[in-house]
């Protein structure tokens, strides 16, 4: 899996030297502009939003309270400690929220953006076809809210966890791990629909190449601690970085699925 996930971060940087060469810029910066925009504003209101909730279930399960009579410094610790945990998968969390609505709005131009990127590497002709992109957009809304419900499962389930004392500290990296894996699987799927895979296949074959998933989404997340540059860049090269890996890849995909 590690020799997959530096695969999948190399890839960012093949897909920086294609986007320069191809000229694509147009693609990605107006779409990036206008993600980088939703999501700050997203963010502040979900930041505000997250310190809400943790106040009111303290406050609502008598923790603070509670706390405070013990008047002991290591308990107090703990508490912050696991606060602070909290607001970080709930970050998370409404990170995923917001990038599967992003995932489900772009999805045309994500689908063509793959398309475009196999087209020109294998020398192939992929003549614009406005019901095929329609029929790509809309497995890719389809595959976005199948990973949007089950990491909402693994989310919930790792929410409950970070309430843990010392257990919980580990759970924003699980949490993380999630996040990447399912958002790079969803950046992997465009590649998978035109090599004919119907939907289960794909979900087989990136469970099997977990490594590619998660640097892809290793990478998105990464770019968007650059403030506002990042955000531009980061979902318009996640999706041309998958179709690259995708292609070095090719081989380990069923000969049985991929059109003549």
């Amino acid at each position: 899996m590690l020799k997959e996930i530096v695969i999948a971060i190399q890839s960012y940087g093949k897909a920086h030297q294609f986007i320069r060469q191809h000229n694509l810029w147009r693609w990605i910066i107006i779409p990036g502009i206008i993600y980088a925009l939703l999501f700050g504003v997203s963010m502040y209101f979900f930041g505000k939003t997250a310190t809400g909730v943790i106040e009111y279930l303290t406050n609502a399960t008598g923790m603070r309270e509670w706390i405070q009579k013990l008047q002991n410094s290591f308990m107090g610790f703990l508490f912050t400690v696991a606060g602070v945990i909290l607001w970080i998968i709930l970050m998370f969390f409404y990170f995923s929220l917001f990038k599967y609505i992003w995932l489900i709005l772009g999805s045309p131009i994500f689908a063509y953006l793959s398309e475009k990127t196999e087209a020109i590497i294998e020398g192939k002709d992929y003549p614009f076809n406005l019901k095929q992109l329609f029929k790509d957009a809309f497995r890719g809304v389809k595959m976005a809210l199948r990973n949007s419900l089950w990491q909402t499962v693994y989310t919930i389930s790792i929410l409950i966890l970070s309430l843990i004392p010392l257990i919980g500290w580990a759970t924003p990296i699980l949490a993380m791990f999630v996040e990447c894996y399912y958002y790079g699987f969803s950046m992997l799927d465009y590649s998978f629909e035109r090599n004919k895979l119907n939907m289960q296949q794909s979900i087989e074959f990136t469970g099997r190449h977990k490594g590619l998933a998660i640097g892809n989404g290793m990478v998105f997340y990464l770019m968007h601690g650059f403030i506002f540059v990042g955000w531009v860049f980061a979902p318009a090269y996640a999706v041309i970085a998958a179709t690259i890996s995708i292609l070095d890849q090719k081989k380990h995909i069923p000969t049985h699925t991929v059109s003549a």
